[in-house]
Order: structure tokens, then C-alpha cells, then sequence
């Protein structure tokens, strides 16, 4: 077979310098892991609009009338704090994608998750949609964040497809049962 007849098909999982940890977090874990510098930014971010508005107000003022100002500044900050909460999320999304450091994230998730096998829950939240149905809304979400700034969407659904093997988890869990099994539980 000559290099012309090959067919290229992509790698099913994206080369990352960090491990991946959920390919399509819910919005909720999103924020829950976002770091303080997240929320800086995002801080930033909600300040940039109604802060150009001020400065602007200030050295040239609108003559518009006295009540054209209010309005457009109240919705400068709307804009800014939708803007702000998008960064926060896109920023959190990344760490989760592996795309950036994320070793506080992976010890978080691992924590979490032993937790949760360790009770007996699903891993990903209790859901009334059916394989099918869970499939579409992974697909539809996965990756959302990349192009947040054309296309605002996050993952709204719990479901089973996040692109990691579980498998980490319950072996995880099983090591600690074990290990309290021995130590008397203490």
C-alpha cells in the first residue's frame, strides 16, 4: 500500500502534556474546580465593559440626554459579567481537557470520584435519559468550550461519555477499602 492509498483517521483521544481528566465536564464541576485565578480573570473580564463605559462617560460625555446613560451602562455590566463567567468556564474547561496544568484538578477528581464509588452512586450524577439520549447530549457538548466565544454551550446533561476509562476510580477505591480493611478503619 503506497502512502497515497493510506486513509488518515485521527486518533480517537487529543495528545495532551497533561492527563485528561473529563472531555465533557458538567457547567456545575466546571465552576465548582475553577481556581482563584480563574475567578480573577473572570473578575477582570466583567470590569473591562462598564469600565470603558465610565472612562468614556467621563471624557466625552454622551449628549444624548440624561437617562441614555443608566440603561446602556446596565447592560454593559450584564454583558461583562456573561463574559466574565464564560471566561471562568472556558479557563476551568481547559484544566479539564488536559490542556493545561491541571494537578490540583486531577487529585480533586480522583477524590471525588473514590468518594462517590465508595457510596455507591453514579460517577457523573443521576439521569432519566436514555443511552441514546446521553450520547447525543455528549456529542453536542464535547469539547464546548473551545469556541465558547462564537457558539455560549456547556454540558447541561449528566451522562456516562466523558472520554476517560473509570475503571482508575473503582480500582482506586478498592485500594482504600482494602487499606481500611487492614488498618481497622481507622
Amino acid at each position: 500500500m503506497t502512502d497515497e492509498q493510506k486513509v488518515f483517521i485521527p486518533p480517537k483521544r487529543i495528545n495532551t502534556d497533561y492527563p485528561v481528566i473529563d472531555t465533557d465536564p458538567h457547567w456545575r464541576r466546571a465552576f465548582r474546580y475553577a481556581r482563584p485565578d480563574d475567578w480573577a480573570y473572570g473578575a477582570g473580564m466583567a470590569a473591562v465593559g462598564p469600565a470603558f463605559m465610565l472612562t468614556t462617560e467621563r471624557y466625552a460625555p454622551s449628549f444624548s440626554g440624561k437617562g441614555a446613560f443608566g440603561p446602556v451602562f446596565r447592560l454593559s455590566c450584564a454583558i461583562g459579567l456573561i463574559a466574565g463567567a464564560a471566561l471562568v468556564y472556558q479557563r476551568s474547561c481547559l484544566r479539564f481537557y488536559g490542556w493545561t496544568e491541571n494537578d490540583r484538578e486531577v487529585k480533586m477528581d480522583m477524590r471525588e470520584m473514590v468518594d462517590k464509588v465508595k457510596k455507591g452512586e453514579p460517577l457523573y450524577g443521576h439521569t432519566e435519559l436514555t443511552p441514546y439520549m446521553q450520547g447525543v447530549a455528549a456529542r453536542n457538548s464535547r469539547y464546548s468550550a473551545l469556541m465558547a466565544n462564537i457558539v455560549p454551550w456547556a454540558n447541561f446533561a449528566n451522562h456516562n461519555q466523558h472520554g476517560v476509562d473509570t475503571a482508575k476510580y473503582y480500582q482506586q477505591a478498592e485500594r482504600e477499602l482494602e487499606a481500611e480493611k487492614l488498618t481497622g478503619g481507622r
